[in-house]
């Protein structure tokens, strides 16, 4: 395991441009229920899980109606929201948010809709499957914070007159085409790749690895990996192998909670940039070799 992290810290550290992707095994060590789990939200209720499957028919049927069920008005999804608007980062996301800032981690793509990686700190997020905390018009693809929506008259308005719904992407409904396009762009674009508490089964999210590891955008729909991109690195964080480690689309698993692994893969990273740094630059270099002299 020790050796796992420190080599993760070390391709990190050597990166260009990584980027990372979770999902729910992120926001259940925040106390964040999942969905499938063997406790999950639809495993525990079918009716729930039923109801989760027509929403956004529902939604393009009747807009009044999707928002007296997602108010609470017809259903409970008004206190589950609120619940996860309550939630707090843990280790994890404010080790993912250290990356950033340290300049290694170039981008964050979520399948989580609670928001918590931009709580932690991160900046550059992309919120795959949306998010609890905005509003969405599919008609003209403006979002809005829901603390500027009123609510109180339903259903709420876009500015160009169509219905407002809530940002998180239902079943059956498309991904926003201005998400899943910046999500493959960087899936090409990136050098290594995190994949962190994610069961990689849930599409088109889980084609994104196989976007990075082919550099064919084919690999989205689920497609086998018919070829290698040189020069990239996926490494898994995930307390069970996945699909991706299976069929040999990631380089390695580091098995355990992302809230423990994360933030020692964090600070082996730190130690390496500073080594690397000190290879590049003459100066630092010679500091570092006069340090170990005198350790010495």
């Amino acid at each position: 395991m020790d050796s796992l992290v420190r080599r993760a810290a070390y391709e990190l550290a050597r990166s260009k441009h990584a980027i990372a992707l979770t999902g729910a095994g992120m926001s259940t060590e925040s106390g964040i229920p999942d969905f499938r789990g063997p406790q999950g939200i639809w495993t525990t209720d079918k009716k729930a899980e039923a109801e989760a499957y027509r929403r956004y028919q529902l939604f393009r049927d009747d807009a009044r109606a999707y928002w007296e069920e997602m108010l609470g008005l017809r259903g409970t999804y008004r206190a589950f929201y609120e619940e996860i608007r309550k939630a707090e980062p843990n280790p994890g996301h404010y080790a993912l948010a250290d990356l950033e800032a340290l300049g290694v981690l170039k981008c964050l793509i979520t399948q989580n809709i609670d928001g918590l990686h931009r709580k932690a700190g991160n900046r550059r997020v992309l919120e795959y499957h949306g998010s609890v905390d905005a509003l969405r018009c599919i008609s003209c693809g403006a979002r809005i914070a829901r603390s500027q929506v009123c609510l109180e008259e339903l259903p709420p308005l876009c500015r160009c007159g169509a219905a407002l719904k809530y940002d998180v992407v239902h079943f059956g409904e498309p991904i926003p085409p201005d998400v899943m396009t910046a999500s493959e762009e960087e899936a090409l674009r990136c050098d290594l790749m995190f994949v962190c508490g994610t069961s990689a089964v849930v599409y088109p999210f889980a084609g994104l690895p196989g976007i990075a590891r082919s550099g064919a955008r084919a690999s989205l729909l689920g497609l086998s990996v018919i070829s290698r991109r040189p020069g990239v690195t996926i490494i898994e964080v995930n307390a069970d192998p996945t699909p991706l480690t299976r069929e040999g689309v990631s380089d390695y698993l580091i098995r355990g909670k992302t809230g423990e692994i994360l933030p020692g893969i964090v600070e082996e990273a730190k130690r390496a940039c500073s080594a690397l740094a000190a290879e590049n630059d003459p100066l630092l270099r010679d500091k570092a070799g006069e340090e170990h002299r005198r350790q010495g």
